[in-house]
């Protein structure tokens, strides 16, 4: 069948390059989502809930920039008049709803008495009332509502806040896309119900993208807009949608630089150890066209990266290097041991040596990225699915292109010069038969020391972190966060008990906003708490206004419905609503407060709420910080619990693979070791398992995996006509030579991460180039030593066996 097939190996070219052509014209629609909500579960409860709150409420989208001064006076002539100038150009940009800056909004202490239902807001801004510099520092001083929203504390920055029209037809997509959603919160949906969860998806899936792109084209147009006024003070630019944005330039701008620079290396690397440009040429042929090909599927399909996902492109390069690097070796070893053979029987001779173990490698680095798709995680399992498709590609293509690029060159020399890698190779070898049970008690000492560095593994989700403490976006996310009351949000809900009111007109209870600053009070004891607003800002305000006199229920309702319309929904509708009364907390955490415990802050919220008497079914945590928290201790959990059922699968796989429980008892142990190894490594470290680092685990398992079955089937292999300790030598000077270059060349190639500004990127390219490493080791050491000892017998006690893996 092979020979058939590849005695067409010109036509195999054409229909690649068409299918490679026709793939890379979709891969332009293929898109890198950061956006915070694709961390989310969709089908989460807490997602849910969250998405309820937020539908109730209706809280408004905005940005915010932080303008310091560099003469320190924020309330300078110049000050206000660039302030001024910044908003009046902000108001031109198409989809902005107001900018709130000190220059335009209410200062309703100055209305004194005025206070009227036809009353002017407009008429008590500093815009028209032009007040002293002096008498505004007063003012804005400890403001119930303004203090670290639109200015900090130490009143040496301000902020112009932005706020965004909202699309009404996506949000009422979102609205009958929660409503279906939510019945999940019941139990299992209907077949109508996916049905048309799916076809509202699908309608809200082009607006959302549109939303996303004029985000960013608002995100440019607004650094664009305060970049004029860069001379005279520091401006910051802050905001989740920021977040977004800063993550997809930073990835896309990771995978355009390092990408690169890591395929030149590849190319210099490959070209070293094998001193053919043909095999450089074939080598990036095979790689670029598996990704074109992925890319361009998942393009074509709408499928889209996050910030967990993106690197597929980083592991498709791997996998496809990997097996691209086997099948040269083995057509060098049999180029050596065939001097006869010709240039076309000789490259079906090394895909025929090499089909099995690479297919049989393919499917249980599967099975090891499969581990994602048991954490329950929407993101996570889209992860999982895309490495399965991208190796699935990697496999298929590979096998297919290979054999027919090697046949348009003709036959080298037959050489197989491994001359600086004869001894370490050798002394590897002898370690193996002389040494073995220094080797396995050494692995033992390893492995304990890596289950015990597991152990202190945590689970943390700073944004804040992500970024260098060198570069401009963690220097302006930290001064937002730092100076204007935190970067990730946290909604407490107060749900008072029902009761028969003295007064149906009544707007609000005393009784209810007491508690409501009993809970306020209590959260402001955190050091990692930042700005909350609630009604408890709104009777604050109006105390101030009533001349410091605290207001009576009815005082509270006369002085809401006297105000302004636009008044009333900017400092109340967002916080209370009715029937039934529900009260929101909406507080900001400082993501960049040092030694922040996030769990434990979250369990200890729960703990002062309930002791102030207020039952856990009188109130609710929501939004972003509850969200990631929630599904990152479900990660935590789940990768533990989910890590021995795969390998309990890779297992079986073995067992299928190799027809024989004891090699697959001792095929399995190297992939533990590298698992847990890196697991241990990040433990010993304080490195925090989070959103980028949790696949770690499942990379490691996957590179092992390949490593692995390539080893153990070479020594079957060789163990059919050799003794055990021959079998070692000749597996170690054939198959090994191309685990030491593939592993070698990867992880000098993603060791070029280590330069990234991205933390995530640099930690995801050094723990990967680690597990390479230690799956390496533990192929070239553990691994023969356990076959050596238990898998010897007579030289044709496996022939049946390889002749199965043959076939």
């Amino acid at each position: 069948m092979l020979d058939a097939l590849f005695s067409r190996h010109k036509l195999i070219l054409l229909v690649f390059a068409l299918v490679v052509g026709f793939f890379a014209w979709h891969s332009r629609s293929f898109e890198i989502n950061a956006s915070a909500d694709t961390l989310i579960s969709e089908d989460n409860r807490d997602f849910i809930e969250s998405q309820k709150v937020n539908q109730k409420f209706s809280p408004e989208e905005f940005l915010i920039i932080a303008y310091s001064p560099k003469d320190g006076d924020i309330f300078s002539k110049q000050s206000l008049q660039n302030i001024a100038e910044i908003s009046a150009k902000i108001q031109k940009i198409n989809r902005v709803k107001s900018v709130r800056s000190v220059m335009n909004v209410p200062l309703l202490s100055k209305a004194g008495q005025g206070l009227s239902a036809d009353m002017d807001p407009n008429d008590f801004t500093q815009s028209k009332l032009q007040l002293p510099a002096a008498e505004l520092r007063s003012l804005f001083k400890d403001h119930p509502i303004y203090d670290g929203l639109l200015i900090n504390h130490e009143q040496t920055a301000t902020g112009i806040q932005i706020l965004f029209k909202s699309n009404i037809i996506l949000q009422n997509l979102d609205a009958d896309i929660l409503a279906i959603q939510a019945k999940r919160l019941e139990g299992p949906l209907s077949k109508e119900d996916k049905a048309e969860l799916k076809r509202l998806k699908a309608k809200a899936a082009p607006l959302e993208k549109a939303l996303r792109e004029t985000r960013n084209q608002e995100i440019e147009s607004l650094r664009s807009i305060i970049k004029d006024y860069s001379d005279e003070a520091d401006l910051y630019l802050g905001g989740v949608h920021v977040l977004g944005y800063q993550l997809i330039n930073i990835i896309q701008n990771d995978l355009s630089v390092f990408g690169s620079a890591i395929a030149l290396v590849i190319c210099l690397l490959v070209f070293a150890v094998f001193r053919r440009f043909s095999w450089v040429f074939i080598t990036v042929v095979c790689c670029a066209s598996n990704l074109l090909i992925t890319v361009g599927a998942f393009g074509f399909l709408g499928l889209k990266a996050t910030v967990i996902s993106s690197n597929f492109i980083s592991l498709q390069l791997i996998l496809s290097l990997a097996i691209v690097i086997h099948l040269i070796v083995q057509y060098r070893e049999d180029a050596e041991a065939n001097p006869d053979l010709e240039q076309r029987d000789l490259v079906l001779r090394a895909l025929k040596n090499k089909i099995a173990p690479c297919f049989f490698a393919g499917f249980t680095t599967s099975l090891g990225f499969a581990s994602l798709l048991l954490s329950k995680i929407e993101p996570v399992m889209a992860f999982g699915w895309m490495m399965i498709v991208a190796m699935a590609v990697t496999i298929l293509c590979t096998l297919l292109l290979f054999p027919a690029l090697l046949l348009l060159f003709p036959r080298g020399k037959n050489s197989h010069e491994n001359s600086i890698l004869l001894k370490p190779v050798g002394a590897l070898q002898n370690g193996c038969i002389k040494h073995g049970s220094a080797t396995i008690i050494i692995s033992i000492l390893f492995f304990a020391a890596s289950v015990f560095g597991s152990l202190q593994l945590d689970v943390e989700n700073s944004f804040i972190n992500y970024f260098s403490d060198d570069t401009e976006v963690h220097k302006e996310l930290s001064f937002i966060d730092k100076e204007f009351g935190g970067s990730t949000p946290l909604d407490i809900i107060y749900t008072p008990p029902e009761e028969p009111r003295p007064d149906k007109n009544l707007v609000l209870r005393a009784k209810d906003v007491q508690n409501v600053q009993r809970i306020q009070k209590a959260l402001g004891e955190f050091e990692a708490m930042g700005t909350r607003l609630s009604v408890l800002n709104f009777t604050q305000l109006a105390k101030q206004i009533n001349n410091n006199k605290p207001l009576t229920e009815y005082e509270l309702t006369a002085i809401y419905w006297t105000l302004d319309k636009s008044i009333r929904e900017d400092l109340l509708n967002s916080f209370f609503i009715e029937p039934p009364a529900q009260l929101r907390i909406s507080a900001r955490i400082k993501d960049s407060t040092e030694n922040l415990d996030r769990g434990a802050m979250l369990a200890d919220i729960h703990k002062k709420i309930q002791a102030l008497g207020i039952s856990a079914d009188s109130y609710q945590l929501s939004n972003l910080f509850v969200l990631y928290q929630a599904m990152l201790e479900q990660l935590f959990t789940s990768q533990i619990l989910t890590l021995g059922a795969v390998f309990i699968a890779l297992g079986i796989a073995f067992c299928v693979i190799f027809r024989s429980l004891k090699i697959a008892a001792i095929a399995i142990v190297p992939n533990i070791i590298s698992a847990i190894a890196v697991l241990g490594f990040m433990g010993w470290l304080r490195i925090p398992l989070d959103f980028m680092t949790m696949t770690i685990a499942a990379i490691a398992m996957g590179i092992a995996v390949d490593d692995t079955i390539h080893y153990t089937h070479r020594y079957l292999q060789e163990l059919k006509n050799n003794s055990a300790e021959r079998a070692i030598e000749r597996s170690h000077h054939s198959v090994g030579y191309a685990l030491i270059y593939t592993s070698v060349i990867i992880a000098i190639g993603f060791a070029l991460l280590g330069f990234s500004d991205f933390v995530p990127s640099v930690l995801f390219g050094l723990l990967t180039g680690l597990a390479i490493i230690i799956a390496l080791v533990a192929d070239l050491t553990l691994l023969p030593v356990l076959l050596h000892k238990f898998v010897r017998g007579s030289i044709h006690d496996h022939a049946a066996t390889q002749d199965e893996m043959s076939k």
